[in-house]
């Protein structure tokens, strides 16, 4: 499991969170040919050079306004929306932009108490904050994380000049952004997290943890633009971890039902969601011959298994106990062999391929294509492979 977590100790900003995550890798190249997709090149210049706040040296971006859209006044929600889904950027990151500019513009109307569409941005409307939005959904789309996890916000503190006049900070549009969100406050008498970097974390974090629990393999440093008492910094990790998940098992001890009826639960059960169905021969209370049937299942799906496992078994009980399911990576990748193609499943541990396994179903489709055995094609599977791998 590949892990993007945001050390956010002083904050973040739409800027902040662009050069840190170039800091970790992403390519200035490549983000800066998929913003070119927008259509905007000619109203902003990008520019990232190394500096250092607090003794941590790290990327610092700013992109600078070359061509004012109109004197004293910034987009509103609806030419971004268009903008965006006109653009040839790709469907996950029209998607995601659109998204984290739909949640921002929900939140101003509510606290200006208008509308979305009657919503102007004022300072997220600028050019800056329109690179910073949909180059966060780039990043994103080429680190490809499986999870993304953050630690509590620093909001900073005192008070901010913006078009709305003076306001407190955190200003409200942060304050409804990260709405149920562990946050932290006062450190600084500044401002340290602006709604474009609100949005960011509110929009793509999975779950808000202080605790790091898994392998840092990168870290990369995003640097602000004031200079700060603590260093104005964000940091942001990218790890592994073994892929875990918390399922469930339902148990339940059958004596007393007829033996066929079992495919037609065992179909039900998978039919509502069940990941594993599997029977145990025992032995209960008096010498009786059973079967426990027991049942893999998600959180989600627990109630519409239960209420199959009632309808359809002669029981009028069961067990439940959480079980964590461990699991290795996995990819599928199409391998072209004398006899066609097939896919072939790889599973890895800690970034590496430990295994593979060929398709049983693209093995027994050639062997009859091709009149030989499945053996031999599981056989050729493996030579290829394993030459590939040589040095």
């Amino acid at each position: 499991m590949r892990i993007l977590y945001y050390d956010c100790f002083a904050g973040i900003s739409g800027d902040m969170h662009l050069a840190a995550l170039l800091d970790l890798g992403v390519p200035e190249e490549y983000l800066l040919k998929e913003l070119a997709k927008l259509g905007l090149a000619n109203e902003y210049q990008f520019l990232v050079r190394r500096d250092e706040r607090g003794g941590i040296c790290g990327n610092r971006v700013e992109i600078l306004s070359i061509c004012e859209i109109d004197e004293g006044k910034q987009r509103h929600y609806g030419e971004i929306r268009e903008i965006i889904k006109k653009s040839k950027l790709t469907e996950y990151v029209r998607d995601l932009s659109l998204a984290m500019f739909t949640r921002l513009a929900e939140s101003e109307a509510k606290i200006h108490g208008t509308t979305i569409e009657e919503v102007h941005f004022h300072e997220v409307g600028a050019i800056d904050s329109i690179i910073d939005i949909v180059g966060a959904a780039v990043c994103l789309d080429y680190l490809k994380p499986d999870k993304i996890l953050s630690s509590k916000i620093e909001l900073g503190g005192g008070f901010v000049e913006c078009a709305h006049g003076i306001l407190p900070v955190p200003v409200p549009a942060v304050l409804e952004l990260l709405s149920g969100v562990p946050v932290t406050s006062g450190k600084v008498m500044k401002e340290t997290t602006t709604p474009t970097g609100a949005v960011i974390l509110a929009e793509n974090v999975n779950a808000f943890a202080d605790k790091i629990d898994f392998v840092i393999e990168k870290t990369g440093y995003g640097l602000g633009k004031r200079i700060l008492e603590i260093p104005n910094a964000l940091r942001v990790l990218w790890g592994r971890k073994q892929s875990a998940e918390e399922n469930y098992i339902l148990e339940i001890n059958i004596d007393d039902m007829n033996p066929e009826y079992f495919p037609y639960v065992e179909e039900e059960l998978f039919s509502c969601g069940a990941l594993d169905v599997f029977k145990t021969p025992i032995i209960m209370k008096k010498g009786r011959p059973a079967v426990k049937l027991s049942v893999l299942a998600r959180e989600k799906d627990l109630e519409s298994l239960t209420e199959i496992v009632f309808r359809e078994t002669t029981a009028i009980g069961l067990r439940k106990f959480p079980v964590e399911k461990v699991k290795l990576e996995r990819h599928v990748e199409e391998i072209n062999t004398v006899f066609g193609l097939l896919r072939v499943k790889f599973s890895s541990y800690q970034g590496k391929v430990i295994k593979y396994k060929p398709e049983y179903e693209d093995c027994k489709k050639l062997a009859k294509q091709n009149h030989v055995s499945i053996g031999s094609i599981q056989a050729e599977v493996c030579r290829i492979i394993e030459n590939r791998n040589r040095p």
